[in-house]
């Protein structure tokens, strides 16, 4: 058992990511990585992780392309903004619904009622069960085509001007349905490839659509956190990629948390089989991760769900030591941040 207190640390405000590094005068790839492996912490730059992988490990990628998911939206209690977050189908979606002007507090919507999105009708069904801040709302098929048009990259109080979704794309972004970018994956260019490539690592690749963040963990267990189903598909190809890379002994690496859950969905107990649904599995300590050696992720918020995955990983220790150091070096937190590579062998 993890109880809450776990996952808290303190982390000043300024270092969290208020631009994308490219308003910073910076490429994609040059953003910071910290190295995090049994032996220590190094710093370097993201250009330079060919240095620290060997030949023939795995990386597995998201495919996943972000979509304008925040809609402008109003009802009986005034205007807001509805970030989609996933689609189950039949026009039935779960959303966010925030207050335009940052208003705090949640939103006193009530079950079937009516609410104009992006010029359309909508109407709510009710707050999911475990998180209350998030409502599955009905849409009219014609929102998603107007997403398109009037819709915008969600962005949180933290990033002060509005970029474009370009912005919030990865290379690896092929298959649209993620509310909120993969950003593990948002430091890789073309260079950094070339670079991969010729050190002998390999690449798979897996969708899962990322639905909007989860707020930290409320609980005092903290297996008892609730998580949402997203949608995600493994390939056959990608399975038997990891499954070869596992019985020859190579390290399977994820980019993103993504990634792991994807993966730790479809491990069956012996192996990674092709598979594709949807998954609300929540990776912790007590469960353990059977699928992965490392990951490649972003700077994590005290009290995220996230963390525990990292524990799950590499194991707690090393991610409080990598994370204090973190601080120290003064890190960027969040989508625009830095990035972390965590190995526990």
């Amino acid at each position: 058992m993890m109880l809450r207190t776990a996952l808290s640390f303190e982390r000043p405000a300024e270092l969290q990511a208020t631009t994308p590094p490219e308003a910073r005068g910076l490429q994609r790839d040059e953003v910071r990585l910290m190295v995090s492996t049994p032996e220590g912490h190094a710093h370097t730059v993201f250009q330079r992780l060919d240095e620290h992988l060997r030949p023939g490990d795995l990386l597995v990628v998201n495919r996943s392309a972000t979509i304008p998911a925040s809609l402008p939206a109003t009802a009986a209690l005034g205007a807001f903004r509805l970030n989609l977050s996933t689609c189950y189908g039949g026009g039935l979606w779960l959303a966010e619904p925030r207050w335009s002007a940052g208003r705090p507090g949640p939103l006193p919507l009530e079950r079937g009622e009516t609410i104009a999105v992006a010029g359309t009708q909508a109407t709510t069904v009710g707050p999911h069960p475990g998180l209350p801040r998030l409502w599955f709302v009905r849409l009219d098929a014609a929102v998603e085509r107007l997403m398109w048009r009037m819709g915008s990259p969600i962005r949180y109080g933290y990033v002060d001007t509005a970029y474009p979704l370009a912005m919030y794309q990865t290379i690896f972004a092929r298959q649209a349905g993620s509310a909120e970018m993969p950003s593990a994956g948002r430091p890789f260019t073309r260079r950094v490839l070339e670079r991969l490539a010729a050190r002998g690592v390999e690449f798979a690749s897996i969708v899962l659509h990322t639905g909007v963040s989860s707020l930290e963990v409320e609980n005092e267990r903290v297996e008892e956190h609730p998580m949402y189903a997203e949608p995600f598909q493994v390939p056959a190809a990608t399975a038997d990629a990891v499954n070869r890379a596992r019985q020859s002994g190579r390290r399977v690496i994820a980019v993103g948390t993504t990634v792991v859950r994807a993966l730790e969905t479809a491990w069956d107990g012996c192996k990674v089989r092709s598979a594709q649904g949807f998954t609300s599995i929540f990776i912790h300590p007590d469960r353990g991760v059977q699928t992965v050696d490392g990951l490649i992720s972003g700077f994590h918020d005290p009290l995220a769900s996230h963390l525990a995955m990292l524990y799950a990983v590499v194991g707690e220790e090393s991610v409080r030591s990598a994370y204090a150091e973190a601080v120290r070096q003064r890190y960027l937190w969040h989508e625009f941040g830095d990035s972390h590579l965590l190995l526990r062998r």
